[in-house]
């Protein structure tokens, strides 16, 4: 994994194994049943990780592994740790709504600005809105720290699970 102060709000890593990739989806489909701790998806070359309702909060990771061939015996898995599908999808429509108004009162404070009205409200808002920007990324990185420990036990599921392809 990644360090800490890594700028991404979502960890990536990558593998290479010297094993097909249909024997390590194959390692992972036959857990679906049998995995208690954590709920394993898989569709076509991408397995998914979480962990079941009961024990995620709103900030909970799951771990998203793409498993490709890179030659007749070596698979490469691109990792990638994020919140849900429904939060990434909230914040990414939160960031973008902010970015938008923010734009939107700058260019409004320009139009009055060059119109020589006033422009202190548009001027206001606009730094307001890189305000709420910052703040939306604090807020991931403090989302991404409270996680930091079911990170960790995902990769650690995983290497285990791998352990014999390494």
């Amino acid at each position: 994994m990644k360090p800490a102060n890594d700028p991404h709000l979502r960890p990536r890593f990558k593998l290479e194994i010297a094993e097909d990739n249909k024997t390590l989806l194959a390692c992972f489909e036959s857990l679906k049943k049998e995995e208690s701790k954590f709920i394993i998806s898989r569709v076509d070359d991408h397995v998914f990780i979480r962990f079941p309702k009961c024990d995620q909060h709103f900030w909970s990771p799951q771990l998203h592994l793409e498993i490709t061939t890179e030659s007749p015996n070596k698979a490469t898995i691109r990792g990638l740790f994020g919140p849900s599908p429904t939060v990434w999808t909230l914040f990414m429509f939160l960031h973008f709504i902010v970015a938008a108004l923010g734009i939107g009162c700058g260019l409004w404070a320009y139009t009055n600005a060059s119109l020589d009205k006033a422009y202190a409200l548009p001027l206001s808002l606009a730094v307001l809105m890189i305000i709420v920007w910052i703040l939306l990324y604090i807020l991931g990185r403090l989302g991404r720290h409270k996680g930091q420990d079911e990170m960790k036990s995902l990769y650690t599921f995983m290497e285990d699970q791998l352990k014999a392809y390494f």
